[in-house]
């Protein structure tokens, strides 16, 4: 929901106001220009759910955001900030009006919700990116549309999704093929930020083979609260690298379900097969640069 921006450009004079003559005004001085920013409320995935007590964000459903202006296109430009890998997390914290939330304490579908409104603000909703179809392996460009994005949230599922909810903040996962109950949380924008460096040193050690394995292996680490109860950490990683592939399978399916988020996931016709496809819409470097 829009905030009231009327009379932007600066006050208005009241209709019974006389008129101003030039006489008045000094030669010398310039007009000057005020322009206030506009603001959006967005919709947070989690409803404010998930949080916990002290959180700004505990109980808040929406989350104010100001357009993007010239300042934050700069940080998306900074080669200091993008080297370190930082640049959109410092353009996120800038938007942000409340100033006592830290991108690193957002849930990432709620992150994910004001990454995608902060674009849309910025450069309206279609956005075009190469694509390959999954089909026929053929590359070609499509304009998704970034509003027909529809929000996520656990209370639109239930238990026969494969989760149940343990606390305030973590739900169950029942493991099909060992029985196991795994106790899970959701995972936050500092976990968003470790998962990232992991992925850079994979990439530096070149086991480009083994990046998408590790990286799941490494969310599910993040993710595990307890495992039928027990909580040391070194038992439950020590499980979860020997986890049947049924039970791995089941839990990442569960868990992206059971995740509040932004879906982008959108239908795709492939110009050179013909094949439908839902397509998840994907963020690369010209999200913020359009064409």
């Amino acid at each position: 929901m829009a905030r009231n921006n009327e009379d932007r450009m600066g006050a208005r004079p009241a209709d019974d106001a006389p008129p101003a003559s030039i006489v008045d005004q000094p030669a010398s001085k310039p007009v000057g220009l005020s322009f206030v920013v506009p603001t959006e409320h967005v919709e947070l995935p989690s409803k404010g759910m998930f949080y916990p007590e002290g959180h700004p964000l505990h109980g808040q459903e929406t989350i104010e955001i100001k357009h993007m202006t010239a300042k934050e296109e700069e940080i998306l430009t900074s080669r200091t900030l993008l080297k370190k890998g930082i640049a959109v997390d410092r353009l996120l914290q800038n938007v942000i009006l409340n100033k006592a939330i830290n991108v690193n304490n957002l849930l990432v579908g709620d992150k994910n919700a004001i990454l995608v409104w902060t674009r849309m603000l910025a450069y309206g909703p279609e956005y075009s990116a190469k694509v390959t179809c999954p089909s026929c392996g053929e590359n070609s460009e499509h304009t998704f549309n970034l509003q027909a994005g529809s929000v996520t949230h656990p209370e639109l599922f239930g238990p026969e999704d494969g989760f149940t909810k343990v606390t305030d903040s973590t739900f169950g996962i029942l493991l099909p093929k060992t029985q196991v109950l795994a106790e899970v949380r959701l995972l936050f924008g500092e976990d968003e930020t470790y998962l990232s460096r992991v992925l850079e040193r994979r990439k530096k050690q070149n086991l480009i083979n083994h990046l998408t394995d590790s990286l799941l292996t490494e969310q599910m680490k993040r993710a595990v609260v307890s495992l039928n109860g027990v909580t040391d950490r070194q038992q439950i990683n020590e499980f979860i690298m020997n986890m049947p592939a049924a039970d791995s399978r089941h839990f990442r399916k569960v868990y992206t379900t059971l995740t509040p988020n932004y879906d982008l996931k959108q239908e795709f016709g492939c110009p050179a097969c013909g094949e439908l496809t839902d397509m998840e819409v994907p963020l690369t470097a010209e999200f913020f640069w359009p064409k």
